[in-house]
């Protein structure tokens, strides 16, 4: 790797996931672990000004939904989407191995929101099995 958190190869497919489950509705693509955070993606109409630092220390958090939402009648934990003023974020984690990653979009239908969840659940597990 060239100091980067992802070998480009998982970043190039987690950027391919996206676009094909959000299309031209993405805004941003980032990358984090417990300790980094890397953006892999910002679309060329928004400014480089987002806290990366802090806002993965806040989506870190998520590395422990499988456990604080365990026998919840909601059923599993699967992925967290925040609304802002001007776009969304889902957020997407894989708990068991510390990583996740944020996407952030403009307006997306609920099940646009499912299918980018569902497109980088297993591409987190690949990364986790190539480390």
């Amino acid at each position: 790797m060239d100091g980067s958190l992802l070998e480009s190869t998982f970043a190039d497919e987690l950027r391919s996931v996206c676009r094909t489950a959000v299309g031209d509705e993405l805004r941003s693509i980032t990358y984090f672990t417990d300790d980094g955070v890397e953006q892999l993606y910002l679309r060329s109409d928004l400014d480089r000004t987002a806290d990366l630092v802090g806002f993965a220390e806040l989506e870190r958090a998520g590395f422990h939904a499988q456990d604080a939402y365990r026998n919840s009648q909601l059923g599993e934990y699967r992925a967290t989407v925040r609304m802002f003023e001007y776009g969304y974020l889902t957020r997407v984690v894989d708990d068991e191995h510390e990583r996740g990653v944020w996407v952030t979009t403009d307006s997306l239908s609920m099940e646009r929101f499912e299918e980018v969840a569902a497109a980088l659940k297993p591409v987190l597990k690949e990364i986790a099995s190539e480390s």
